[in-house]
């Protein structure tokens, strides 16, 4: 067997969707040379492709925080100018593919770090990780995550496909494993802090998307922080003099993007055999604080209600996987002063600014969120989700401040629209049995599940069409049009679950309030009256 085998750089690994939308694995190189000729990574999972998609933006901050497009010295980091970032940008934005001599010439001279076996450096590993907690193919594998102590009864591989990985896969499931991995490891010292899930699975991932793999790259290259101040300079963890190997590391929160990128939540070992990879060691890596960690550009955020002697603190905030992504609009992209916007979209907002645009301002700009699920206490991951919303990037700017608020106020109208239909559900039940048995049902969620799901497609396309250029009459016009497409989406939704309620609640009955005093007041419940209300609801929540 090889010492050293399996060069990133020269092997294909990173699984890319071409312009016919045939996939294909390319070489880290290709996948950055020829990033204009792609339409987006393809790993497995959205959560795999975000991890490879941080890897390549290290490369390309590392590689052009130091030197302009055309390979001369001219660094971007803390003490420079921030406008010669967005020069540098805006450069390599209009030149529609990333130039090959700076990007070869660097990976050339860090060639050797890039080897995923190799016996001092294999890359995005450390040897001394071979003492630590063993694991299977299968659990190194993102479509499985199987342990040997909780087995998937139905997965998409069976045989040597559970129990091998190519080295190609390998490559992808390691970073996704570094960036996602659960808390199931033990440590093998005493007294170690915890480090909680890998970093990626503590955050509320976004980023934007464009119609290459060199747009999406560019829009997530992220040149000054928070859209404002150049960062501290790069060094990324394959330049490190000595790879970090002690277990459970708490560091200061990084404060140059490279380093971020390339954050080592887990110590790994692959293991190989018959040029297959046959399972992994792992133990706890490096872990910081989540209080206002800033650093992280591809999150959104929460904020911690003030308290006596301690100002407002904010918190990386996870997706909910059962909520479609525009109900999170407004924690998202509506900029209150006490709250706390994603950097990716305070980036791209800086690029569409109104008076010095780099980006058309026209452009439909995509922001995809993804993440997974875990269960009881991030012990194990439960599922995978991601979900997009596309729109105008002028809504980001100024311009679009008056819009951001339109759309939150119709997204709080629908919340109101949804509870009235989880009302006239609950109510229903009420009607066709007794109160105790109807509030055990959870037939007012689902009703509520399903006015989202009938309302989705209708709302992503409102959003999409809002152009923040018309003039305050369209505006209107626009608006109202929307409010009586969803009223009407409610209606329909009411008389549908009215008709399937059946002849017991056409009937009613009366029930008595639950205080228990002798002058409680009895309600008549039946399906038309409580349709009735409904309509009442529906109608309130539009009302001037």
């Amino acid at each position: 067997m090889k010492e050293v085998e399996f060069n990133l750089l020269d092997e294909p690994w990173v699984r890319v969707l071409c312009l016919d939308c045939t996939v294909r694995e390319v070489s880290l190189t290709d996948a950055l040379l020829h990033a204009h000729e792609y339409k987006a990574l393809a790993g497995e999972l959205p959560t795999q492709d975000v991890a490879v998609l941080r890897l390549l933006l290290a490369v390309l901050y590392t590689a052009f925080s130091r030197v302009d497009v055309q390979g001369e010295n001219a660094p971007i980091g803390a003490g420079e100018d921030p406008d010669l970032a967005l020069e540098r940008w805006e450069s390599l934005w209009h030149s529609k593919h990333f130039p090959v001599q700076p990007l070869t010439t660097y990976l050339e001279k860090w060639h050797e770090r890039f080897w995923l076996f190799h016996p001092e450096r294999p890359f995005w590993q450390v040897p001394q990780a071979k003492i630590g907690t063993a694991y299977s193919a299968a659990k190194l594998n993102g479509e499985i995550s199987e342990s040997s102590n909780k087995l998937r009864m139905f997965t998409a591989y069976s045989g040597t496909g559970k129990s091998e990985l190519s080295y190609a896969q390998a490559a992808r499931w390691l970073l996704y494993v570094n960036g996602f991995d659960d808390t199931s490891a033990k440590p093998k010292e005493k007294g170690l802090p915890s480090t909680g899930a890998g970093w990626l699975g503590k955050v509320g991932l976004i980023l934007a998307q464009g119609n290459t793999l060199f747009e999406t790259l560019m829009l997530n290259l992220v040149l000054l922080k928070d859209g404002e101040q150049p960062w501290q300079p790069p060094l990324p963890c394959w330049e490190l003099s000595e790879a970090r190997s002690a277990e459970r590391t708490e560091i200061p929160q990084p404060d140059d993007l490279a380093a971020l990128l390339t954050l080592q939540s887990r110590r790994l070992l692959l293991h190989r055999e018959d040029e297959k990879v046959i399972g992994y060691t792992l133990l706890g890596g490096d872990f910081f604080a989540r209080e206002n960690a800033f650093c992280e550009q591809m999150t959104v955020w929460w904020a911690v209600p003030a308290a006596k002697n301690r100002p407002v603190v904010y918190l990386p905030k996870r997706h909910d996987p059962a909520k479609q992504f525009w109900r999170e609009f407004p924690s998202v992209f509506l900029q209150e002063s006490d709250g706390r916007c994603p950097g990716v979209v305070r980036w791209v907002e800086e690029l569409t600014r109104l008076n010095d645009a780099i980006l058309d301002r026209k452009t439909l700009i995509r922001f995809q969120i993804t993440g997974v699920g875990y269960g009881d206490k991030d012990f194990f991951v439960t599922d995978t989700f991601s979900d997009s919303l596309t729109f105008h990037a002028a809504l980001l700017d100024e311009l679009g401040r008056r819009w951001r608020q339109k759309i939150t106020d119709e997204i709080g109208r629908c919340e109101k629209l949804a509870q009235a239909v989880g009302n006239l559900a609950r109510n229903l039940d009420i009607a066709a049995s007794d109160p105790d048995h109807a509030s055990k049902k959870n037939s007012a969620k689902a009703a509520q599940e399903q006015f989202y799901f009938r309302l989705d497609q209708s709302f992503r396309r409102w959003l999409c069409d809002i152009d923040p250029a018309w003039d305050g009459e369209t505006a209107e016009e626009y608006v109202r049009q929307w409010r009586a497409n969803a009223k009407r989406i409610a209606q329909t939704l009411g008389s549908q679950l009215v008709y399937q309620s059946g002849n017991a609640a056409f009937i009613g009955r009366m029930i008595k309030t639950s205080s228990g005093k002798a002058s409680d007041k009895e309600t008549y419940y039946s399906a038309p009256k409580v349709y009735n209300w409904f309509l009442a609801d529906v109608n309130r929540v539009y009302q001037k």
